[in-house]
């Protein structure tokens, strides 16, 4: 696979994304809505994480948490290439209690490249979820995605965290409850009790994003399901908030390096 493609996310389980890609695009700020673990097998990259600026090269496993701001910077020529697996929330949190034989309480992947021996179990999921016959293969499967994510959670790393101030957290939530429809600065700083002017900055400063990229963000997000979910693209925009399907395709592809209607049609 050369430059600058994808093979297109696959679901193959419910609630779980496979994705192979190699390119030389580099990504603009982005989060997702799941839990993501790959592996780098061509070429290196850097990359903003909630633990600061990384890099990763061939052999290294990279992860991501659901609202984690990343972008992704090749480094040196050629490119990169990784597999990717992206998974629902619900799905990491019950594997994590069925581990600990408890309520799963909070769990995020610590290591945003993982240079623990976690590749050949990387491997193992990935072969076995995206067999072309999965028939006889969901066992081994569902087996191998533990055995990783029970890897992953030992001896992590417990980082600080940010703490999210309340006032921020409203203007968040008023975002985070209904991304479709219109938002002013003004209303979303009263909301925080402050002027705009310190909002924005302070916004930006705990999510990594102003409120408008963190806004685009959820409504990519809601349109990315629509699509995944046969949606054609220009009611997957209206749907999402988005001004019309060209400003929906900006976006989208500035994230995903597809557009709406070749991301849709892969899961058809």
């Amino acid at each position: 696979m050369g430059q600058g493609q994808f093979l297109m996310p696959k679901t193959v389980l419910p609630g779980v994304a496979a994705v192979v890609a190699d390119s030389d695009r580099s990504f603009p700020r982005h989060m997702h809505d799941q839990f993501g673990i790959g592996l780098i097998h061509r070429g290196a990259q850097k990359s903003l994480s909630g633990r600061g600026m990384v890099e990763a090269g061939a052999g290294h496993v990279i992860t991501v948490n659901p609202g984690e701001v990343h972008d992704g910077i090749p480094l040196g020529e050629g490119g990169r290439a990784w597999r990717m697996l992206y998974l629902d929330i619900e799905i990491v949190r019950d594997a994590i209690a069925d581990v600990r034989e408890k309520d799963h309480g909070s769990f995020e992947f610590a290591y945003p490249v993982d240079t623990r021996p976690l590749v050949q179990r990387f491997n193992a999921v990935f072969s076995a979820m995206t067999a072309k016959e999965r028939r006889g293969e969901t066992l081994h499967g569902d087996e191998t995605l533990l055995m990783l994510l029970a890897d992953a959670m030992e001896t992590t790393a417990k980082p600080p965290v940010m703490a999210v101030p309340d006032h921020i957290r409203r203007a968040k939530s008023s975002i985070d409850d209904d991304p479709a429809r219109p938002f002013r600065l003004t209303d979303l700083a009263s909301e925080a009790g402050m002027s705009q002017f310190r909002f924005l900055r302070a916004f930006a400063k705990v999510t990594g994003l102003t409120p408008h990229s963190y806004l685009l963000q959820r409504r990519v997000h809601l349109a990315r399901h629509a699509l995944a979910g046969g949606t054609p693209p220009a009611e997957a925009a209206f749907t999402a908030g988005f001004a019309d399907q060209s400003h929906l395709n900006r976006v989208f592809v500035r994230q995903f390096g597809v557009t709406p209607a070749v991301y849709r049609a892969a899961f058809s």
